[in-house]
């Protein structure tokens, strides 16, 4: 499969050429076109304990995918709604990931996507976030609010990651999801659930925070919508 991330890192968008017979798994909505000899396929990523409907409800996006199979040599577009930039993590026997539900844009066949992990059944990081973990063989490609922000740690080096901003870590990272500071420092400071992780692995990390960008739109169509209402 030959790939191309065009316009980063502001307004990425992936162009990925499939030769026949080659197939990619893309969220449902992702695609912005496609050239004829591509047939489409809808289906469930995996139902899990919750189902799909209520994925789509608590996690933000909806867990049906599109399944894009080449006949003849084609080439489809895919974007995502954050305006940010679009990456590319290989996934193989022992570098598996866990990744923000959010953050996935497409993948290879062999890649999988686990819903059914305590990260994300539990909630355990807090906020609405769903945290998926990425098993398998292939290419993953996932997306960001902002620019992305790559760190590398060493066996027992920490990085501690408001959650809002977390994509995604190795999953041979340990990991702890905690309240940042006491409760007067997270209504004043902003801040709510942090992740403190330990290497050895890898941490993707974007620049900026879609929560703060909804409260910033509501501080502004706030006084309009109560003038509505009076």
């Amino acid at each position: 499969m030959k790939y191309e991330i065009r316009y980063k890192p502001s307004y990425s968008l992936l162009a990925v050429t499939l030769s026949p017979g080659e197939s990619i798994i893309a969220e449902a909505g992702a695609m912005t076109y496609m050239q004829p000899g591509l047939e489409v396929k809808t289906h469930r990523r995996e139902k899990g304990i919750l189902g799909s409907l209520g994925l789509a409800l608590i996690g933000g996006q909806s867990f049906f995918v599109n399944e894009f199979t080449a006949t003849g040599t084609a080439e489809a577009g895919f974007s995502a709604a954050p305006l940010g930039d679009i990456d590319v993590l290989e996934v193989g026997p022992g570098h598996g990931f866990i990744i923000q539900k959010a953050a996935y844009v497409a993948s290879q066949q062999g890649v999988d996507l686990d819903v059914q992990w305590q990260g994300f059944t539990k909630g355990l990081f807090g906020q609405g976030l769903f945290m998926i973990k990425v098993t398998g063989q292939g290419t993953l490609f996932i997306n960001t609010f902002g620019a992305i922000d790559h760190h590398t740690l060493a066996p027992g080096e920490h990085l501690i990651v408001d959650n809002f901003h977390l994509v995604a870590f190795s999953d041979t990272c340990q990991y702890k999801v905690t309240k940042f500071g006491s409760l007067k420092s997270t209504i004043l400071g902003g801040e709510g659930f942090v992740t403190d992780i330990t290497g050895p692995g890898e941490v993707y990390i974007q620049t900026k925070n879609i929560s703060e960008l909804a409260d910033l739109i509501w501080t502004l169509i706030e006084p309009r919508v109560q003038a509505k209402a009076r």
